[in-house]
């Protein structure tokens, strides 16, 4: 079959296009006849320097996320899940390849009415958004700001944040990504590559009630200076390059509540998914996926999001 391998770490040319052997379903598993496969900010990480969760020495296929066809199942899985379409976490590896074997207890069938590749776009995106807006426990008038509004988990936290009836800050580098943004539901836009876009949200809606932290950095730390008492800061990500450090002893004192946003077991995230899937099909949550490229491109789609130029969700196009 093929497939994309990742034989060492580096800079996006290290992704090599290739032939890799098809891979078997064992006990408990499903084959799963790829269509299209995700592509996550922390793929990309790992591609670079071996960060991540999950530990995984090249040479190896990357991608921890496709959708696709069941073509067979393994032994003990009930044989009617054969054809049909799913989405599925890999375990951190395998996705960037034509098949993939995915854990039967793991798959989630994507529901009618939703196309797989918008299937494909929330499965991690919408899972993360989901846990984010279920972990802060939104409340209708709340001011929340949503940094990196324009890519895939943040545009995803906008109509989240929308629909539970908040006003919606959000935060991006440009006007494309800021535009998006206003479509989706943002009350207020600001970019924050800007010094002043901390008082710019100050002066239009005062403070905030609850940040969605995902750049980190300096931008963490003037959207940790809006928060009023009694707020939420959830941290999920250091697009930046650098996590959001608030001392716990300012965070008291100012009674905001710190912390990171991303965890569950996998049952409790595959309940995540589930949900997500469920909210696009009944036309309330929206995926905007901003790019596309076939598989053998997947350099450049890493070098894409590297790039910051990218909007909403990037996949790749397998089948």
């Amino acid at each position: 079959m093929r497939a994309v391998w990742l034989k060492e770490f580096g800079e996006p040319q290290v992704l090599v296009a290739g032939e890799a052997p098809d891979p078997e379903p064992g006990p408990g598993q499903v084959l799963i006849e790829v269509a299209f496969a995700n592509i996550t900010f922390v793929e990309t990480q790992f591609r670079r320097n071996g960060f991540g969760p999950f530990r995984i020495e090249p040479p190896v296929i990357p991608g921890n996320g496709v959708g696709g066809v069941i073509s067979r199942v393994g032994e003990g899985v009930d044989p009617g899940l054969a054809g049909r379409r799913v989405v599925s976490s890999l375990g951190g590896h395998g996705g960037y390849a034509e098949r993939a074997v995915a854990d039967a207890a793991m798959v989630v069938e994507v529901p009618e009415g939703l196309e797989l590749d918008d299937a494909v776009a929330l499965l991690a995106d919408g899972r993360t958004a989901v846990m984010l807006t279920h972990g802060a426990g939104l409340r209708p008038g709340e001011r929340v700001l949503v940094e990196a509004a324009g890519g895939g988990v943040g545009s995803l936290l906008v109509q989240l944040a929308n629909n539970a009836g908040a006003l919606v800050v959000a935060a991006a580098g440009g006007d494309r990504k800021l535009e998006l943004a206003w479509e989706l539901g943002a009350e207020f836009t600001v970019d924050y590559r800007k010094p002043d876009w901390a008082d710019r949200v100050r002066e239009a809606v005062g403070g905030v009630d609850v940040v969605f932290d995902a750049v980190g950095g300096d931008v963490g730390g003037a959207a940790f200076e809006l928060v009023e008492r009694g707020g939420r800061m959830v941290t999920f990500g250091a697009a930046s390059g650098a996590p959001t450090e608030i001392a716990e002893e300012l965070a008291a004192e100012r009674g905001v509540s710190v912390g990171w946003g991303i965890g569950g077991t996998p049952q409790e995230l595959r309940g995540f998914a589930v949900t997500a899937l469920a909210e696009a099909a009944a036309g309330r949550l929206r995926p905007v996926i901003g790019q596309r490229f076939p598989l053998a491109r997947a350099a450049e789609a890493h070098a894409a999001i590297e790039s910051r130029d990218t909007i909403g969700k990037t996949l790749l196009e397998v089948a």
